[in-house]
């Protein structure tokens, strides 16, 4: 039974109708992935599914059983930590343990009767169903995973940023009991590491999702259907992002060739009433009227294809010029008074090159940009400019942008001395800016318009070298798709800072990936630089391995020869025991992933197990001091060689 239906659903607002005759069905187990460009009513239909905005026609049904869960509009801020803020959603779980802890004092003090010991084993087989044992390890691994330090679990959630604050949502959408959830680009404020354990989180949900994304990479991990809101009307297909495009590629392909067919055929039918009317013969204009009629049929069931949607079409072109050099950093180090960002940063860009930067957030990567920028002085090493080089830098934060001055201005102040009007209100066109669209004050511009302006200018300025930092925020898959046909077309130098894989993939000569201790080089894509991370942590993992079996044979070598059946027994007990805190390190581990965190019956099995390894734990710890105990008896050579 489908978990929610969609039938015939119009939504408009005055004279501008948003979409109509929506329809659709999430089945249990759908990974369903929502693009369309902005505005063109995506999270309108959120806020409808979720009863916040009405709707004009149709009809949605949910299921009895669905439990729709979706990110709050408000937030509770009240003095609770980010721990308590998001275990705060197992709050049933949490009065169930409440009572269970009363009804186990008042059988201490008043006894057992019948109907505590019915109540206790009610409450406890509900409590284990229902994940009661592994919630708390559940909430702590789900907000690691999406990036929050330990440090940062204990801090009052009203200290957080407007982004982190988002994340403490997700996270709490994620461990709720929903089986039907709706994701409005989760992926924002977070870094490559927390989308990648996002990732593995939905793609092992058992439930069902819609997620609302722009990030293609991401849809093709977690995606098994995709829907597409385009021209008023929702695409469908199976699959991923990547397939998606592919058969509706296809099927634009096959709608023009019929849509030319039968324009070809009204052409035909035309002509022929054309020319029986010019004959003028009585039979003649019954002929044309009923040729007419046939083409007249054909029209009523014509429709014609749809039109892509204005995109922006745009290059950059680079200065001629420039050494073969463009950026040379050596032992580059930043700190802001004690806190140091990061050290020993060395890195060559050739002229030409288009390199990516990747890290996790807070790591440095902004830092490092505006340095090559020269907007800011590092605490150590050096970094300069080849000969000739010029560069212009993309801010994420665009708070160079006047929020009083209108599109127009923003772009003629800066650049009325070297193009005219006219060039720049043609720019201004193939941004998207047209009409009185290019009065609107820049403070009433939506991210994504903001994103266009700020491109716009740094598109005439013609650098050869290009400092982007985030340049995909804010942009639509169409708009994305366009910025990296210019960058890819682009001639000159590029250094980019970036959360989008899709982008890296396309574009990426080489990968600077910034830790602490420097930056670790690699060539080609994303995906290459993974590769080339797993094949080098294999290869230490295997000296590592090698190392530990050598350190090992000789300290066992030495026991054969040196100590006696007391020491032997000591390294038994010692052995037992790391194996043992080895395999609940190992259920811990496990316990802590996604495909364990979003299961509760699976976790809850391997809590029991857990439980029964650290009692065995106990006793091997109990015969180690028995051991021990005896060992130091001994006291001397001789009874050490009497053993």
């Amino acid at each position: 039974m489908a978990l929610l239906s969609v039938n015939g659903l119009k939504k408009s607002y005055v004279t501008r109708v948003l979409f109509e005759d929506i329809s659709f069905e999430v089945e249990p187990g759908d990974h369903i992935g929502f693009i369309g460009v902005n505005g063109c009513g995506k999270s309108t239909l959120f806020a409808i599914l979720e009863g916040r905005e009405s709707y004009d026609e149709g009809m949605i049904s949910i299921g009895r059983d669905t439990r729709l869960g979706s990110m709050e509009q408000t937030l509770d801020t009240r003095g609770v930590s980010l721990y308590t803020y998001v275990e705060g959603i197992f709050g049933e779980l949490i009065s169930i343990e409440s009572e269970l802890d009363s009804i186990n004092e008042r059988i201490q003090h008043e006894g057992a009767t019948d109907a505590l010991i019915e109540r206790q084993s009610r409450l406890r087989e509900r409590f284990e169903d229902e994940g009661g044992l592994t919630f708390r390890a559940r909430t702590r691994s789900t907000l690691l995973g999406l990036g929050f330090t330990e440090e940062e679990l204990s801090k009052d959630i009203a200290l957080f940023s407007g982004g982190q604050r988002n994340k403490a949502q997700l996270a709490r959408l994620l461990l709720s009991r929903a089986n039907l959830l709706l994701l409005d680009e989760p992926t924002n404020h977070l870094d490559i590491k927390a989308i990648e354990w996002l990732e593995d989180f939905l793609s092992a949900y058992k439930g069902a999702f819609i997620v609302i994304s722009h990030d293609r990479y991401f849809l093709d991990k977690v995606a098994n259907r995709m829907i597409e809101m385009k021209d008023l009307r929702l695409y469908k297909s199976k699959g991923n992002y990547s397939r998606h495009m592919e058969l509706r590629s296809t099927a634009r392909e096959l709608e023009m060739r019929r849509y030319l067919r039968a324009m070809k055929e009204i052409r035909r039918i035309e002509g022929m009433v054309e020319q029986q009317r010019r004959w003028g013969q009585q039979h003649n204009f019954v002929t044309a009227f009923h040729k007419q009629k046939a083409a007249d049929r054909i029209k009523e069931t014509l429709v014609e294809p749809e039109r892509d949607p204005a995109s922006m079409h745009f290059k950059f072109t680079a200065k001629e010029g420039g050494g073969n050099d463009a950026v040379i950093i050596k032992g580059l180090a930043k700190s802001f008074g004690a806190k140091q960002v990061f050290a020993n940063a060395d890195m060559l860009v050739k002229r030409g090159e288009k390199v990516f930067i990747l890290g996790d957030n807070g790591c440095g990567k902004t830092t490092l940009l505006n340095i090559i920028a020269g907007r800011l002085r590092p605490s150590a090493g050096s970094c300069m400019l080849g000969a000739h080089i010029e560069a212009a830098y993309y801010e994420q934060t665009m708070a160079s942008l006047d929020p009083d001055k209108t599109v127009l201005n923003e772009v003629w102040d800066k650049y009325f001395n070297t193009i005219s009007y006219k060039d720049i209100r043609n720019a201004l066109g193939a941004f998207l800016f047209r009409g009185d669209e290019v009065e609107k004050k820049i403070g009433l511009l939506s991210g994504g318009e903001k994103a266009r302006v700020q491109l716009l200018k740094l598109m005439l300025t013609r650098a050869n070298l290009l400092l982007l930092d985030e340049p995909t925020n804010h942009l639509d898959i169409a708009s994305r798709e366009a910025l990296e046909n210019a960058l890819d077309e682009y001639n000159g130098t590029m250094v980019i800072v970036t959360h989008d894989r899709y982008l890296v993939n396309r574009l990426a000569d080489r990968i600077f990936l910034m830790t602490p201790s420097g930056l670790r080089e690699f060539i080609g894509g994303y995906d290459d630089c993974l590769e080339a991370m797993k094949a080098g942590d294999e290869t230490a993992a295997e000296e590592k391995k090698l190392s530990a079996n050598a350190v090992e044979y000789r300290e066992r070598k030495q026991l054969q020869s040196d100590i006696n059946k007391a020491k032997t027994a000591v390294s038994r007990a010692e052995k037992r025991i790391q194996e043992a805190e080895a395999e609940l390190d190992g259920i811990n581990a496990r316990l802590a992933s996604p495909a364990y965190s979003s299961d509760y019956v699976k976790a809850g099995e391997l809590s029991k197990k857990a439980d029964e390894i650290r009692k065995n734990i106990d006793e091997l710890y109990a015969q180690w001091e028995e051991a021990e105990a005896k060992l130091a008896s001994l006291g001397s050579e001789k009874a050490d060689n009497e053993y």
